[in-house]
């Protein structure tokens, strides 16, 4: 992977985590347009590249990550995560050999595309206005609709905010929570692919910040690709809240619908793999 690719893959990271369109499935098609290896940094750095993501919710939201007060905030947050990072543990070598799938990728996509065509008037009725009214256990259902998210292609954003409507929140209040959740979600992701996780360096098992330190272009590439995907992904957040608030999920839809179609094409032609 070269630097030029890294920005790219960061820049599509940073673009899409946030919004219900699929971060992954989007960085699987660039790299595979792009012909970059399918090799492990390639899988490595496709699930790390979302630290510079994570730490911008952070930043946008920091008020609320540093209030020592609210507990029952960060309660909330170790409930929801916990049905993804048990489902994740168990479920992480097939999770593995989806991501390198662009058919799963695009049958994904439109089906979740013709979700959110309809999904603003299946759940129309949003009593739960701020944060402090979500309970617990409806923080953990929200967070077993984003274990949807890890087939590729589905979106953990989308998921998630789906799992929030569902349970009455407003669309904005979904978003917002859906941003926390990723925070631990991702981290905990993220820190397993780093630091728990065994990945086969020429035949030999490596950690994956060792295999980022292996290479000074690996490590160029993680440190300048997080970067990106910082910046892009705050803009990204910005936008996605104001334009959800007055738009809705139609727009989102259609735009997934013409991808997986697109997707289906290039698959059908060869064109990709």
């Amino acid at each position: 992977m070269t630097t030029f690719e890294s920005i790219i893959i960061a820049i599509v990271e940073g673009l899409t985590e946030y919004l219900p369109i699929s971060s992954t499935g989007h960085m699987i098609i660039a790299e595979r347009l792009m012909n970059v290896p399918a090799d492990n940094f390639t899988k490595l750095f496709t699930v790390a590249i979302q630290l510079g993501a994570i730490l911008s919710v952070v930043v946008l939201y920091w008020k609320k990550f540093i209030d020592v007060k609210s507990w029952q905030f960060y309660a909330k947050l170790i409930v929801a995560v916990l049905p993804a990072l048990i489902l994740g543990k168990l479920f992480s070598d097939k999770i593995d050999a989806l991501l390198e799938s662009p058919l799963t990728v695009s049958v994904t996509m439109l089906a979740g595309g013709i979700v959110l065509l309809f999904i603003d008037n299946v759940f129309k009725q949003h009593t739960i206005t701020e944060e402090k009214e979500i309970s617990f256990g409806k923080a953990f259902i929200i967070g077993l609709w984003q274990c949807v998210a890890m087939i590729p292609g589905v979106s953990r954003s989308a998921a998630s905010i789906i799992g929030g409507m569902q349970q009455k929140l407003t669309r904005s209040l979904a978003a917002e929570f859906s941003f926390f959740l990723a925070v631990p979600t991702m981290a905990a992701a993220t820190g397993y692919s780093l630091f728990l996780k065994d990945w086969n360096q020429n035949g030999v098992d490596t950690k994956g910040y060792e295999l980022i330190l292996s290479s000074s272009d690996y490590t160029q590439a993680f440190i300048i690709g997080n970067i990106a995907a910082f910046v892009v992904a705050m803009l990204a957040i910005k936008f996605f809240i104001g334009f959800l608030q007055k738009h809705g999920f139609r727009l989102f839809g259609w735009y997934r619908i013409v991808m997986g179609i697109l997707l289906l094409i290039l698959i059908a032609t060869g064109y990709l793999k």
